[in-house]
């Protein structure tokens, strides 16, 4: 609704050399691009493909991947396995999608003996990384295929391997520092207290697919929901200094980041510019619930509230943000 909103009322501004409004091309592109982001041999890969396909698997063969998580559980220690779920979740959310990887990170951390905050903690944590992750391909989360659709023209002509080329020099890392950041959280840990008992899959094939359709449907209302942001784009956002672009942007932990980087990414901005935008947001949205697919599904499984969330959340956040700050616009990394 408020794509098709913002399209119909883009329709009425009028800026010299740009198309605004309703248009075939953008109504084509919108069916588009949830279903192809590139090609793997020939055939066209997108989030919705890999969503359905991906949970389908896991759908299949839950109850042998649910056995093998708990061995692995018994052969590793809770800090190593916990790096490991932090630091492999973050760098796969690129290719099996954020959705795919939160679930994994939920039945996952449900098979581990901890207790109740340490599991919490490890699920923040890890949504960090995994927000982070999956904005490197636009197979990730809508934010990089919305991204990516934006950007496709000139003067970017942005392919699969676009924001991995432009922010992979600060997302690998940062995948690892949350890694032992989990470390450390998870080194307070007693394993001897008790936990949470592990969650029973109960997803049917029709919960898999309608998951797929939502995300259809949503990565397709965000294209509607960007062009007809275009003329606020065109007219304000590329005026705003991209260090403070980049905090304004903190309002994503309340908002979807994929609905802001629809309204606020656009060929206009520079370089500098869409990197403050677009890392603003993927560290911005893991402070509270509302940020994040991940964490949407992550707290609505495991039963985090609010509260819960943002006590960990918002002060990991913010010092995220200062540190990414410094690298980013102080010294010029």
């Amino acid at each position: 609704v408020c794509g098709i909103a913002a399209m119909t009322l883009s329709g009425f501004v009028e800026i010299p050399g740009n198309e605004t409004g309703w248009r075939m091309e953008i109504v084509e592109e919108a069916f588009t691009a949830p279903l192809h982001v590139g090609d793997i041999f020939g055939i066209p890969i997108g989030i919705f493909q890999i969503v359905l396909v991906v949970g389908l698997i896991i759908y299949k063969w839950h109850s042998p991947i649910h056995k093998a998580i708990r061995k692995l559980t018994d052969m590793l220690s809770v800090k190593v396995l916990g790096f490991l779920l932090i630091v492999i979740l973050g760098l796969l959310s690129s290719v099996m999608s954020a959705i795919l990887a939160s679930i994994i990170l939920v039945e996952v951390v449900n098979a581990m003996p901890l207790s109740r905050k340490s599991k919490i903690d490890l699920t923040i944590i890890a949504c960090f990384s995994i927000g982070l992750g999956a904005a490197l391909t636009p197979l990730g989360e809508p934010l990089s295929t919305i991204a990516i659709s934006k950007l496709a023209g000139e003067p970017y002509n942005a392919d699969f391997m676009f924001l991995f080329n432009m922010l992979g020099k600060y997302i690998i890392p940062g995948i690892f520092a949350f890694g032992i950041i989990g470390v450390f959280f998870l080194g307070k840990a007693d394993p001897k207290e008790a936990g949470m008992k592990a969650a029973d899959y109960n997803e049917t094939v029709k919960d898999v697919v309608m998951r797929a359709v939502k995300v259809y449907v949503f990565i397709m209302a965000l294209t509607f929901l960007g062009e007809g942001f275009k003329p606020l784009i065109l007219e304000y956002f590329i005026q705003i200094p991209s260090s403070i672009l980049y905090w304004v942007n903190m309002v994503s932990a309340i908002l979807d980041n994929a609905t802001l980087a629809a309204a606020e990414i656009g060929p206009a901005l520079s370089e500098i510019q869409i990197k403050s935008i677009l890392m603003g947001l993927l560290i911005a949205g893991g402070m509270l619930i509302p940020g994040n697919i991940p964490n949407i599904i992550s707290a609505g499984k495991l039963g985090i509230n609010s509260k819960e969330w943002a006590r960990l959340g918002l002060p990991l956040g913010v010092i995220s943000m200062a540190v990414y700050f410094v690298l980013i616009f102080m010294l010029g990394i």
